[in-house]
């Protein structure tokens, strides 16, 4: 595993022992995104996707943001 939960590398488990790896891992992945909408459809390539990440164990309430810009 690339980070795992028991380390003793870092110390970090004030909300569980999957504190201080979710910080990690939330650093190797985008915590914002910027899309191109064209006609009320998301455009993506051929190979693209959108994927959510939730690097903690238990179920959390998230939130997600967005702001349309355009002529």
């Amino acid at each position: 595993k690339l980070i795992p939960m028991n380390n003793d590398f870092y110390k970090h488990t004030t909300e569980g022992i999957d504190d201080m790896p979710a910080h990690l891992k939330t650093m190797l992945t985008n915590t914002q995104l910027t899309l191109s909408v064209k006609n009320k459809k998301l455009i993506l390539g051929t190979w693209q996707g959108l994927y959510l990440f939730e690097h903690r164990l238990k179920n959390q309430n998230r939130t997600i943001s967005h702001h349309l810009m355009g002529d």
